[in-house]
């Protein structure tokens, strides 16, 4: 108990400046600058959109380091980001991150707490699945897409076909994530590219959520970045191991 209590009091007071390298402070950097540059350049007043979507980018860059605090920025960004989804008749994202994707990010959250690397670092010791186990996890998100696909047809859900698919991809990363694989980064880029596109019809009809669109390309980024990092973690403690 207590050393999980010391890990988690190091998650929270990491979050300093030599913390992150300066690739990471400009790839955060450039990320808010587009967000709240697109929200100043067409004047928007959506706030809750713009406070979720800074939420969502800093959750990114502290998963990409695997500290645990990126999970409980995430699941302040799914509360936030699933009543903007009600608000545009988004209902498959809205269930999915409230009703899934939130309560997963909880259990990554004690995962990860459970599971540190080293003493005195806020990071999470990389995992791995085997093959099997794989093939469990994407069969899983199959099962769980069929099912979601008739609730999301049920409640006349906006573009049902792109907010299926947001389920699967969704579903496969947040599984990844608790597994603490370095494939979760890769399932929710896929993610991103799925929501550019369901936020990108969602312009068409209203401007407003431009910086939704804009929010979800650098979380594409950044989800990216978190890939390779946590490629250079897996490497680093197998060296040190």
């Amino acid at each position: 108990m207590y050393r999980r209590m010391r890990f988690f009091t190091e998650v929270i007071m990491s979050a300093k400046l030599k913390y992150f390298t300066k690739a990471e402070w400009t790839l955060w950097g450039v990320s808010v600058l587009m967000i709240v540059g697109t929200f100043l350049l067409f004047q928007q007043s959506d706030y809750l959109s713009l406070t979720a979507s800074l939420i969502g980018v800093t959750a990114l860059i502290f998963n990409a380091k695997g500290n645990p605090f990126g999970q409980v920025l995430g699941i302040a960004f799914c509360l936030l980001y699933g009543y903007i989804s009600f608000t545009c008749s988004y209902y498959g994202e809205m269930i999915t991150y409230l009703g899934m994707t939130a309560p997963m990010s909880l259990y990554a959250l004690i995962c990860w707490l459970r599971h540190p690397y080293g003493a005195g670092r806020a990071e999470v010791k990389v995992g791995s699945i085997s093959r099997r186990e794989g093939v469990f996890a994407v069969v899983l998100s199959i099962i769980v897409t069929v099912v979601f696909y008739f609730i999301l047809r049920a409640f006349g859900t906006a573009n049902l076909l792109p907010s299926t698919l947001s389920v699967t991809t969704s579903f496969l990363a947040v599984y990844l994530t608790a597994r603490r694989s370095p494939a979760f980064a890769v399932a929710y880029a896929a993610n991103d590219l799925v929501l550019i596109l369901l936020w990108g019809l969602a312009v068409a009809e209203d401007p407003s959520y431009l910086s939704v669109v804009v929010c979800f390309v650098m979380f594409f980024a950044n989800d990216i970045y978190g890939f390779i990092n946590w490629s250079r973690m897996r490497q680093r403690q197998a060296t040190a191991a």
